[in-house]
């Protein structure tokens, strides 16, 4: 791993330490000590030029001080939005009726990209820098370049320091952690980087992740609020998933008014009552969860959450399964909120991926009743669809030509398209893999689903479940059949298989280089299986940054532990 090799090379060689975030990625260019030019990084190698917005930015010096300023310099570097500023500007902006900003992040980016630079001007922007481009300076370690550019008044982090060792890295970690809250910005984590250049020649990189360099992430952050209401929202299988909505309160680097509560078994668990004080967080730093409750501060007037009995959009009955934790509205077909949620389903980017067709269209077309069901919705025609909002001639021919283009998929696809309950991509991988077409789908027996590898009774029940309804089944074969979905049948030719056929793997931990969907996928397409959990049935098991206890299972067992370079390296050949 890359770890042990910069211990192996380099093991008490001097370390440079910084916190781990992300702001606007910016290049500067000074001639002769005056800044000529600025632009977005962009793809690495050409960005946007945003010159004139820059110029406004009070921490960007239009000119450097300094002797030993190179004739040419390019500098890199982050602008990023201070958190008291993001605040302090939303609420100006509130009191006078205006658009807030969502997050420091994107409002520091959309800053930058303003056509008017007095628009830039008046949004609190700072930078830090933290490199240069190639030639612009010959320093022999980065903690050199950094003090060069400080000395030459560019704004670099202060918490940015060197280290002996390893074990003085470790100390730093922890240091910066503890100081995580007082911090102006958002930070995930720590990145501690070999600082010798030549060494880092030594080290390498793997595609876009250097060698020489560790990432750190600490956990996710937490802060507390009340909980003033919790409503009921309706999912693409009728669930009735209980959300906290809260008094709003800014963790992990946004605005946060709701909180997934997942079932009725974990406002139990929590003993949530509407009024209450809790903790927050967001989980991977993404989706907002209630961690706890601060039954010390319960006031005495506070609600206790209840279990609708019926359906907050159809008014249908809710059920609760006996043995399943979730309750679901029982009208599958006519809830508009299932309706909707199927839709967004089947043109998700793991399912049909049809581009354009987001939240508010989809609004548009359930409201106008011009769609009730996937099928419907290559029916539209250019007419309709220039009917609605926002929708010129140009979007709709754009909306249907990305209809026709979802025609041709792969039949793993079409299986998760289709919105069946506890098939996910990896099982609708493997049932396509062992049927192969969908009048063999349709036809599947109970017995013969649960030969399939990996589909359980529960699985295999609820795939016969599904294609026995006559309207599913209708579904399917009118996509398939009549609007012209496609895929290509593998051929069956004895002793054929993928590279990885047969293979079980596990993925754990943070990939840099890919989402974890699209490494499933990747797997999925040469032939493995994924699996959630480890077991001595795992061929292969990926642990990425902030492994925990799949890799300790792994390693108990025996079974094979690569990180992300040496996968990447894998499903390349």
């Amino acid at each position: 791993p890359p770890a042990r090799r910069v211990l192996l090379l380099c093991p008490e060689r001097d370390y440079l330490s910084s916190p781990k975030w992300s702001g606007a990625g910016l290049k500067l260019l000074y001639r002769d000590g005056r800044l000529v030019r600025a632009a977005t990084r962009g793809d690495g190698t050409t960005g946007e030029d945003i010159t004139a917005n820059v110029r406004t930015i009070r921490a960007v010096p239009l000119r450097l001080s300094g002797d030993d300023v190179p004739p040419a310099l390019e500098v890199r570097g982050e602008v990023y939005m201070p958190i008291s500023g993001f605040h302090e500007f939303n609420e100006r902006a509130s009191a006078a009726g205006e658009r807030t900003i969502v997050n420091p992040r994107n409002g520091a980016a959309g800053s930058l990209r303003q056509l008017d630079p007095a628009v830039t001007a008046a949004r609190p922007l700072s930078m830090y820098c933290y490199s240069v481009g190639e030639g612009s300076a010959r320093e022999p370690r980065h903690s050199a370049v950094i003090d060069a550019l400080r000395n030459w008044g560019l704004r670099v982090n202060p918490w940015g320091s060197r280290q002996a060792n390893l074990e003085a890295c470790a100390r730093y970690v922890e240091k910066l952690l503890g100081a995580r809250d007082d911090l102006d910005y958002a930070i995930d984590g720590a990145v501690i980087k070999v600082d010798d250049f030549s060494l880092r020649d030594k080290l390498g990189q793997v595609t876009r992740k250097p060698r020489w360099a560790i990432a750190y992430k600490y956990p996710a952050e937490e802060a507390s609020t009340v909980v003033e209401d919790v409503d009921f929202q309706v999912g693409r299988t009728g669930a009735i998933t209980p959300v906290a909505k809260l008094a709003p309160v800014f963790v992990g680097g946004v605005t946060v008014s709701n909180a997934t509560l997942h079932n009725m078994d974990e406002v139990e668990r929590l003993d949530l009552h509407i009024g209450d004080t809790v903790f927050v967080h967001r989980a991977g730093d993404v989706i907002p969860q209630v961690t706890k409750v601060v039954m010390s501060k319960r006031p005495d007037d506070a609600r206790t959450v209840n279990m609708p009995t019926h359906c907050p959009v159809c008014g249908s009955p809710i059920e609760r399964a006996e043995g399943e934790v979730v309750a679901r509205c029982n009208d599958r077909l006519k809830c508009p909120a299932q309706r909707k949620e199927r839709l967004r389903h089947f043109a998700s980017r793991h399912a049909l991926d049809i581009e354009g067709l987001g939240d508010k269209l989809i609004d548009q077309l359930l409201a106008e009743e011009l769609v009730d069901s996937p099928a419907g919705l290559y029916r539209l025609t250019a007419e309709q669809l220039g009917g609605l909002e926002r929708m010129g001639a140009k979007s709709a021919d754009n909306l249907l030509a990305a209809l026709e283009a979802s025609k041709q998929t792969t039949f793993p696809r079409f299986i998760h398209a289709l919105g069946i309950r506890e098939v996910g991509e990896t099982t609708a991988a493997t049932v396509a893999a062992r049927f192969k077409t969908l009048d063999r789908l349709l036809e599947a027996e109970l017995e013969a689903l649960q030969e399939v590898e990996d589909v359980g009774p529960v699985v295999a029940a609820r795939i016969v479940e599904f294609f026995a309804d006559e309207n599913n089944r209708a579904l399917a074969r009118d996509l398939h059949e009549t609007i012209g979905i496609r895929w290509e049948v593998p051929a069956e030719t004895p002793g054929e298989s993928l590279p990885f056929q047969g293979q079980t793997w596990v993925l754990t931990g943070t990939l840099e280089e890919m989402s974890r969907n699209d490494a499933k996928t990747r797997l999925t397409d040469l032939g493995a299986k994924v699996a959630a959990s480890v077991s001595k049935n795992t061929s292969v098991v990926v642990a990425g940054p902030g492994a925990g206890s799949k890799r300790t299972r792994a390693e108990e067992l025996g079974i094979e532990i690569i990180d992300e370079e040496e996968f990447l390296a894998r499903i390349a050949r």
